[in-house]
């Protein structure tokens, strides 16, 4: 598994708490496919897309034969006044990699077994978990900032009391 996300810190918690084999900040990186390649150099079997724009492009060359894309956001490209296409659509053909979206609410019906799940891995320490806690209500406007600048790490909490 790997992530691409913008922070040393980031970086290192997903290495050494969560447990990915890579992970690399794309905002350090000059060029996302060399980066990929480096990172992935037999290719992509199962690539997770919520970013859309440059970094699907990049993930699209360097799918292996019958990659898989699951695609659920496209958080690249919510402030775009001209949207970014796929320039590297080809490869779909080339590779028949198939790429779908979806939605959790396809699968709602799944949910008391995916909590049963849940639940029993956690209990077990198989599942970790970050709260990025922030004090107060008064520091929600610049939380949910921090979310979508990158800046938080984890689950955004807002404490607005203490028990």
């Amino acid at each position: 598994m790997f992530n691409n996300l913008n922070g040393s810190y980031q970086i290192d918690l997903l290495k050494n708490k969560l447990g990915f084999d890579e992970a690399f900040n794309y905002k350090e990186e000059p060029d996302l496919k060399a980066a990929l390649k480096r990172y992935f150099p037999q290719g992509i079997d199962i690539y997770f897309d919520n970013v859309g724009g440059e970094m699907l492009d990049a993930a699209l060359l360097n799918m292996r034969i019958h990659g898989r894309i699951a695609v659920c956001g496209a958080v690249s490209q919510k402030d775009v006044s001209k949207p970014r296409g796929l320039y590297n659509w080809l490869n779909l053909i080339t590779k028949r990699i198939r790429i779908e979206g979806f939605l959790q609410n396809d699968y709602l019906h799944l949910y008391p077994s995916f909590m049963e799940h849940v639940i029993s891995n956690y209990k077990e320490g198989k599942i970790v978990y970050v709260e990025d806690m922030s004090e107060g209500l008064e520091s929600a406007a610049a939380a949910l900032v921090g979310i979508f600048s990158g800046k938080n790490v984890g689950k955004q909490v807002i404490r607005v009391a203490h028990e």
